[in-house]
């Protein structure tokens, strides 16, 4: 498995996405404003996600 960067585009989690902000050794912490419709689905601005439980989808934006 590829461990996902600063700036690059994970999904996880039933189709979640975000631009990963900072990358810790068990981690990464998401910002999931990058989808249009984050406030409809009353999500906070960011979240942890371990790395088992992501997928790249697109390296540094």
């Amino acid at each position: 498995m590829k461990k996902a960067e600063v700036g690059n585009l994970i999904e996880f989690r039933n189709g979640l996405r975000g631009i990963v902000e900072k990358v810790n050794e068990n981690s990464v912490i998401v910002d999931l404003t990058y989808m249009g419709n984050y406030r409809d689905l009353e999500l906070e601005q960011k979240t942890v996600v371990n790395h088992k439980n992501y997928k790249v989808l697109k390296e540094s934006l």
